[in-house]
């Protein structure tokens, strides 16, 4: 499976919807909690190209964005062979 890092923060609607859907698909993934900024939040942005919103979502180490792509990918039916790589 692949490697699946997810930046989130407590109480985001949005972070936990991405997460009930990589459950749902039974994926391993690797959380970072940024509600309190630090070093984490930074490499964030900087990996995302920018962005601030959470979740940010990275598979294999490509960044996919955020809970809306992740859900528009598994519309698409193309999540499944990301998770899978």
């Amino acid at each position: 499976m692949a490697n699946i890092e997810i930046y989130t923060k407590a109480f985001c609607p949005y972070c936990s919807r991405a997460k009930a859907l990589l459950d749902s698909k039974h994926a391993h993934y690797e959380e970072f909690d940024i509600t309190m900024g630090g070093p984490k939040r930074q490499e964030m942005i900087q990996r995302a190209g920018g962005r601030t919103t959470v979740p940010q979502i990275f598979i294999g180490g490509d960044h996919i964005g955020g809970s809306d792509d992740l859900a528009a990918l598994e519309r698409q039916g193309e999540l499944d062979s990301l998770l899978a790589t």
